[in-house]
């Protein structure tokens, strides 16, 4: 029986099923939304939300040695400063008035290919740095015109 077994093999030994989790964790900081299978991001919803927790731990304390701590366990798991660098000062800080429940899912329906349900996952507070809103504001209007 399967009680209290909560890992999502994902048909991988555990290091592949590490490092693809870790590649896709990667992706969804840079670019903010993947598009992969369904099980895959139902698989990268908690490592996911488990990095953004480690960004507000950090911002929420003052003490500059669990600061580093908790920037050196992301990057053990990330294995990419400049990914981790936005994790912290950018998702993170957009997220910080949110409990939990950082990242969505959007099903997509059957790939053509072999039929197996995709899935968008994506942040539910996106970053949208200074001037970005107004971009989004512009091409609002004009695309309603």
């Amino acid at each position: 029986m399967r009680h209290r077994r909560k890992t999502v093999k994902l048909q991988r030994p555990a290091d592949h099923r590490r490092a693809l989790l870790s590649n896709l964790a990667s992706s969804l900081i840079t670019h903010g939304r993947v598009r992969t299978t369904l099980a895959k991001a139902k698989a990268l919803r908690p490592v996911a939300e488990r990095m953004v927790t480690l960004g507000k731990k950090a911002d929420a304390t003052d003490d500059a040695a669990k600061k580093v701590h908790y920037r050196r366990q992301a990057i053990a798991f990330l294995g990419q400063k400049d990914v981790v660098k936005k994790l912290f000062e950018e998702i993170a800080l957009a997220s910080s008035d949110r409990p939990g429940g950082y990242t969505r899912i959007t099903k997509l329906g059957a790939r053509q290919s072999d039929s197996a349900p995709m899935a968008y996952i994506e942040w539910v507070d996106a970053y949208t740095g200074p001037g970005e809103e107004e971009d989004e504001e512009e091409t609002a209007v004009a695309e309603s015109k």
